[in-house]
């Protein structure tokens, strides 16, 4: 059976974002896909990406989300 990139333990990941700020992480060396970008010098093995999202990603809430509640907040 062969096993996921993302269950390797030598696998080197990257932490990428999509434009409502949610988080992923990704093997280094497959292409980004459509509508994610790769955040800039993060990279490393599985635990030091996912502790870099946990300590980044504070509000799971889309971004698109935050944005209309805190409208809805100003014009009240």
């Amino acid at each position: 059976m062969s096993t996921s990139c993302f269950d390797r333990e030598d696998e080197i990941f990257v932490v990428l974002v999509n434009h409502e700020e949610q988080y992923s992480i990704w093997p280094q060396w497959k292409a980004v896909p459509g509508g994610w970008r790769a955040v800039e010098g993060v990279s490393g093995n599985k635990k030091a990406v996912l502790e870099y999202v946990e300590r980044t990603w504070t509000d799971m809430r889309p971004k698109s989300l935050r944005d209309w509640m805190a409208e809805q907040a100003s014009a009240h």
